[in-house]
């Protein structure tokens, strides 16, 4: 059976990632990249669906672990009744391969592992073709991938599983490497562990040592900006919102979706994050990868691409794994590439503006972008979409939406003021004007005294939070603090925040979810933005409160089961966490996306 979702931690090398459980086991990895099928599928199912676990041949033992300090190398300490011994993972970054690396140190005493190593590929379906070299390497091969294991203690297959059992005493040391390439091409040559290691705790010390103070929350910030570069797919400079897919939003349930993919809306906000961080070279990266992605006529803009910018994300069910703790269906792909979500636009335009605020050199095509887009925006803003929570059901006119849309004409108002073009200033200032003017008259409900979630509800959600926070309206507009007010009388659960009331919202599906990280995050902001700093602040505290023993966070989190869950790590909840916490620590807060 699989660990709790917050009993992971990640690994990766900037284009794929890897789940460790604190018992040792790998239970999730894709190889060669984050969307790819996975080799290990055993957080979906059972350890028969591709696992690989080192842990201690005694029951009796304790767990602590952590990563090594400004890093993605993670160390995990086993104490037995006989002695102590470390398990460190990492993947170092590419070169002509792509590894994970294993190595077994002993402290005191002696340990006695039991390893465990049953590939499954396509999913946890297809049975590779296994090999034993004389060498002790062994080979697995089917169909393109071909992945290899080289291991420093003699091997041996089992039923289908190829298994050791080796001890380490203190000093000594047990190494293996697995090592994915194309099955077509020859094994390639081993790698130095040590000399791997130390090269990836470099690079990693290296990424985090330009992380600026963060107030008294340093440490947990670091650790997220670490998590938002591993989710970072290299080559391009795509950002995915999750290593995982299918992992409930409520145990047992049929909300599983894909998140292996890049979102504009999540890709967005992180690099906004990595900028306030002062990290422009993702910043451009993630920009030249939007440009490709998005290329093409305005009316084919999707919300989300592949990590490379494909468009096909074709959904389907995987009927061979019976889900994680039951919760089916397994779905690869996301049909909701396929929706209309109005507030990309806005999103994408804001994180242009600041990255040419912050120094960023301009992108001609970054011109030629927005000259094709917002034309089309101003056609359709008018029209109902899907909204920020890609509802599977009835299009609504959403006033995040809305809003957002109003966001892209404001920003472009202000770029166009600011390369003194006043033609374009002043259509583009009376579009957003329009906006404004109808999202106040039809998004504000009188009766409740606070803004809603659509035309015509009576629903709360908590992305309105972000009309103070985008400048839609001051902050200390009555009309803002009612609705922060609202939200938090009606959203809260047990301290958390809900995405929207889900009894109004009918999507296909039983209703039923944790609280979303982002969200109470999002109210964090909002409190600070309106004066309560230190509500802010207790929430924040709260918040980090739940982040696992190695500070990272999931989707949501079901306070009645006290358990996390939906896919993980998730981007856009280190995003909220980095943001809060310079919202905190700051002068100036999120109104700092405001145009001035």
């Amino acid at each position: 059976m699989p660990g709790r979702i917050e009993d992971y931690a990640l690994i990766g090398d900037c284009e794929t990632a890897a789940l460790v459980s604190k018992d040792g086991s790998i239970d999730w990895l894709c190889f060669p990249r984050f969307d790819s099928p996975a080799c290990f599928a055993a957080l979906l199912g059972n350890e028969g669906h591709g696992h690989w676990s080192i842990r201690p041949a005694s029951e009796n033992h304790a767990v602590k672990r952590h990563y090594r300090e400004d890093t993605l190398v993670l160390e995990t300490e086993f104490k037995t009744e006989t002695g102590t011994a470390v398990v460190c993972d990492f993947m170092p970054l590419r070169d002509s391969t792509s590894d994970l690396m294993r190595l077994v140190e002993g402290k005191s005493g002696t340990v006695t592992f039991d390893l465990e190593f049953v590939l499954r590929f396509d999913y946890g379906r297809t049975v590779p073709w296994v090999t034993s070299s004389e060498d002790g390497t062994i080979t697995a091969i089917a169909g393109p991938d071909r992945l290899t294991l080289t291991s420093s203690v003699p091997l041996h297959g089992d039923e289908m599983r190829t298994v050791g059992t080796f001890s380490v005493s203190a000093g000594q040391q047990q190494s293996f490497t697995l090592t994915w390439n194309p099955s077509h091409l020859a094994r390639p040559a081993a790698k130095s562990i040590d000399t791997a290691l130390q090269d990836t705790e470099s690079y990693w010390r290296s990424f985090a040592k330009n992380c600026p103070q963060v107030g008294g929350w340093t440490a947990q910030v670091k650790r997220s900006l670490i998590t938002l570069k591993a989710l970072t797919y290299m080559p391009t400079g795509g950002i995915v919102a999750a290593a995982t897919t299918s992992l409930p939003e409520q145990l047992g349930g049929p909300r599983n979706w894909d998140y292996r993919y890049c979102w504009l809306r999540d890709a967005t906000l992180t690099l906004l994050a990595l900028m306030k961080l002062g990290y422009y070279e993702e910043a451009g990266a993630w920009r030249d990868w939007l440009l490709r992605a998005v290329a093409g006529a305005p009316a084919q803009m999707q919300i989300m691409y592949g990590v490379a910018g494909e468009r096909n994300l074709l959904e389907w069910e995987v009927p061979w794994l019976p889900g994680y703790e039951g919760s089916r269906p397994v779905r690869i792909g996301n049909a909701a590439s396929e929706q209309v979500q109005l507030d990309v636009y806005g999103e994408v335009a804001d994180a242009m503006l600041q990255a040419r605020k912050g120094g960023l050199p301009p992108h001609r095509r970054g011109r030629e972008l927005a000259a094709a887009i917002l034309p089309f925006l101003e056609k359709i803003w008018t029209e109902p979409d899907e909204g920020i929570w890609e509802v599977r059901g009835q299009r609504q006119h959403f006033t995040y939406s809305k809003v957002m849309a109003w966001v892209a004409f404001d920003r472009a108002a202000t770029t166009a003021r600011e390369e003194a073009n006043p033609e374009a200033t002043l259509h583009w200032q009376a579009v957003a004007d329009q906006i404004h003017e109808e999202v106040c008259r039809k998004a504000f409900d009188a009766e409740l005294g606070c803004f809603v979630q659509a035309y015509g509800s009576k629903a709360l959600d908590a992305s309105l939070l972000h009309i103070g926070m985008v400048g839609f309206l001051p902050p200390e507009d009555p009309r803002y603090i009612a609705t922060v007010e609202a939200i938090q009388h009606k959203l809260l659960r047990d301290g958390l925040v809900l995405r929207y009331e889900t009894r109004e919202v009918d999507d296909g599906l039983p209703p039923g979810e944790g609280a979303f990280l982002a969200c109470s995050f999002w109210l964090a902001d909002a409190l600070v933005l309106i004066g309560r700093r230190d509500d802010a602040q207790r929430l924040f505290e709260r918040l980090l409160s739940l982040c696992n023993d190695v500070g990272l966070l999931a989707e949501e989190y079901d306070p009645h089961a006290e358990r996390m869950v939906g896919n993980f790590p998730q981007a856009f909840s280190h995003v909220g966490l980095i943001n809060s916490a310079l919202n905190l620590s700051r002068a100036e807060g999120p109104a700092e996306q405001r145009a001035e």
